[in-house]
Protein backbone atom coordinates (compact mmCIF):
# COMPACT_ATOMS: atom_id res chain seq x y z
CA UNK A 1 0.00 0.00 0.00
CA UNK A 2 1.30 3.21 -1.00
CA UNK A 3 2.21 5.74 2.07
CA UNK A 4 -0.35 9.20 1.48
CA UNK A 5 2.81 12.04 1.85
CA UNK A 6 2.93 14.92 4.61
CA UNK A 7 1.15 18.04 3.48
CA UNK A 8 4.06 20.70 2.70
CA UNK A 9 3.75 24.11 3.79
CA UNK A 10 1.68 25.74 1.40
CA UNK A 11 -0.83 22.42 1.32
CA UNK A 12 -0.86 22.62 5.70
CA UNK A 13 -1.63 26.77 5.30
CA UNK A 14 -4.11 26.04 2.66
CA UNK A 15 -5.85 23.38 5.01
CA UNK A 16 -5.66 25.58 8.14
CA UNK A 17 -6.87 28.40 6.20
CA UNK A 18 -9.97 26.56 5.01
CA UNK A 19 -10.88 24.78 8.66
CA UNK A 20 -10.60 27.99 10.67
CA UNK A 21 -12.71 29.97 8.35
CA UNK A 22 -15.53 27.21 7.61
CA UNK A 23 -15.96 26.78 11.05
CA UNK A 24 -16.01 30.53 12.22
CA UNK A 25 -18.26 30.82 9.46
CA UNK A 26 -21.04 27.91 10.84
CA UNK A 27 -20.47 28.93 13.96
CA UNK A 28 -21.56 32.93 12.50
CA UNK A 29 -24.28 31.04 10.84
CA UNK A 30 -25.91 29.20 13.59
CA UNK A 31 -25.40 32.25 16.17
CA UNK A 32 -27.52 33.84 13.58
CA UNK A 33 -30.17 31.03 12.48
CA UNK A 34 -30.77 30.37 16.24
CA UNK A 35 -31.52 34.00 17.06
CA UNK A 36 -33.20 35.23 14.18
CA UNK A 37 -35.79 31.71 13.98
CA UNK A 38 -34.79 29.11 16.38
CA UNK A 39 -33.26 27.28 13.74
CA UNK A 40 -30.18 25.04 13.06
CA UNK A 41 -28.68 25.32 10.23
CA UNK A 42 -29.58 21.77 8.78
CA UNK A 43 -33.02 22.57 9.62
CA UNK A 44 -32.98 26.25 7.35
CA UNK A 45 -30.83 24.37 4.81
CA UNK A 46 -34.25 22.09 4.62
CA UNK A 47 -36.68 24.80 4.23
CA UNK A 48 -34.58 26.17 1.61
CA UNK A 49 -34.10 22.74 -0.06
CA UNK A 50 -38.08 22.47 0.25
CA UNK A 51 -38.80 26.16 -0.95
CA UNK A 52 -37.21 25.60 -4.23
CA UNK A 53 -38.48 22.35 -5.10
CA UNK A 54 -41.81 21.71 -7.05
CA UNK A 55 -44.84 22.22 -4.80
CA UNK A 56 -42.65 23.20 -1.85
CA UNK A 57 -42.43 19.30 -1.57
CA UNK A 58 -39.34 16.57 -2.45
CA UNK A 59 -39.06 12.71 -1.29
CA UNK A 60 -36.94 12.45 1.95
CA UNK A 61 -34.23 10.10 0.61
CA UNK A 62 -33.55 12.79 -2.38
CA UNK A 63 -33.75 15.51 0.28
CA UNK A 64 -31.60 13.69 2.94
CA UNK A 65 -29.38 13.31 -0.58
CA UNK A 66 -29.09 17.16 -1.38
CA UNK A 67 -28.60 17.81 2.32
CA UNK A 68 -26.14 15.68 2.70
CA UNK A 69 -27.44 13.81 6.04
CA UNK A 70 -28.46 10.37 6.64
CA UNK A 71 -31.78 9.21 6.37
CA UNK A 72 -32.23 8.80 10.00
CA UNK A 73 -30.23 12.37 10.83
CA UNK A 74 -32.91 13.86 8.04
CA UNK A 75 -36.29 12.16 10.02
CA UNK A 76 -34.86 13.63 13.09
CA UNK A 77 -34.82 17.42 11.58
CA UNK A 78 -38.02 17.00 9.79
CA UNK A 79 -39.29 15.84 13.17
CA UNK A 80 -38.14 19.61 14.69
CA UNK A 81 -39.71 21.28 12.07
CA UNK A 82 -43.05 19.67 12.11
CA UNK A 83 -42.92 20.80 15.77
CA UNK A 84 -42.90 23.98 14.68
CA UNK A 85 -44.95 23.62 12.27
CA UNK A 86 -42.54 24.49 9.27
CA UNK A 87 -42.86 20.93 7.63
CA UNK A 88 -44.93 18.32 7.36
CA UNK A 89 -44.86 14.88 5.95
CA UNK A 90 -47.50 13.13 3.97
CA UNK A 91 -47.45 9.74 1.92
CA UNK A 92 -45.57 9.77 -1.84
CA UNK A 93 -48.03 9.73 -4.52
CA UNK A 94 -46.39 7.88 -6.68
CA UNK A 95 -45.45 5.48 -4.63
CA UNK A 96 -46.72 4.61 -0.92
CA UNK A 97 -43.81 3.42 0.43
CA UNK A 98 -42.17 7.00 0.00
CA UNK A 99 -42.31 9.69 2.15
CA UNK A 100 -42.66 13.47 1.23
CA UNK A 101 -41.30 16.38 2.96
CA UNK A 102 -43.88 19.57 2.78
CA UNK A 103 -42.83 22.91 3.44
CA UNK A 104 -45.86 24.90 5.20
CA UNK A 105 -47.01 28.28 4.23
CA UNK A 106 -45.63 28.71 7.74
CA UNK A 107 -42.36 27.12 6.89
CA UNK A 108 -42.35 29.66 4.20
CA UNK A 109 -42.87 32.73 6.39
CA UNK A 110 -39.98 31.81 8.60
CA UNK A 111 -38.03 31.34 5.86
CA UNK A 112 -38.78 34.64 4.64
CA UNK A 113 -38.42 36.05 8.21
CA UNK A 114 -34.97 34.08 8.54
CA UNK A 115 -33.32 35.07 4.86
CA UNK A 116 -32.02 38.03 4.90
CA UNK A 117 -29.87 37.60 8.60
CA UNK A 118 -28.86 34.89 6.99
CA UNK A 119 -27.51 35.95 3.62
CA UNK A 120 -26.70 39.07 5.51
CA UNK A 121 -23.84 36.75 7.38
CA UNK A 122 -22.56 34.93 4.34
CA UNK A 123 -22.11 38.27 2.58
CA UNK A 124 -20.42 40.02 5.95
CA UNK A 125 -18.27 36.90 6.65
CA UNK A 126 -17.12 35.49 3.09
CA UNK A 127 -18.72 36.41 -0.42
CA UNK A 128 -18.21 40.34 -0.46
CA UNK A 129 -14.58 39.20 0.74
CA UNK A 130 -13.84 38.09 -2.77
CA UNK A 131 -13.85 39.29 -6.74
CA UNK A 132 -15.72 37.66 -8.77
CA UNK A 133 -12.79 35.42 -10.07
CA UNK A 134 -11.72 34.40 -6.48
CA UNK A 135 -15.86 33.26 -6.35
CA UNK A 136 -15.29 31.57 -9.57
CA UNK A 137 -12.83 29.68 -8.07
CA UNK A 138 -14.23 28.74 -4.69
CA UNK A 139 -16.99 27.31 -6.39
CA UNK A 140 -14.54 25.36 -8.83
CA UNK A 141 -12.73 24.14 -6.01
CA UNK A 142 -15.51 23.18 -3.67
CA UNK A 143 -17.13 21.80 -6.03
CA UNK A 144 -14.26 19.19 -7.07
CA UNK A 145 -13.97 18.20 -3.73
CA UNK A 146 -17.65 17.80 -3.60
CA UNK A 147 -17.45 15.27 -7.09
CA UNK A 148 -14.80 13.03 -5.12
CA UNK A 149 -16.64 12.48 -2.63
CA UNK A 150 -19.49 11.52 -4.74
CA UNK A 151 -21.83 14.77 -4.25
CA UNK A 152 -22.10 15.47 -7.77
CA UNK A 153 -21.07 13.51 -11.51
CA UNK A 154 -17.67 14.23 -12.85
CA UNK A 155 -17.77 17.13 -15.26
CA UNK A 156 -14.98 18.40 -18.14
CA UNK A 157 -14.96 21.37 -17.02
Amino acid sequence: MKETPWLDERELDAWLAYLTASHLLERRIEEQLKADSGLTHDQYEILVRLSSAPGRAMRMTELARMVVVSKSGLTYQVGGLEKKGLVERTSCPSDDRGVMAVLTDEGTRCLERTAPGHLAVVRAYLIDHCDPDELTTMTRIMRKAATAMGAFPPTSA
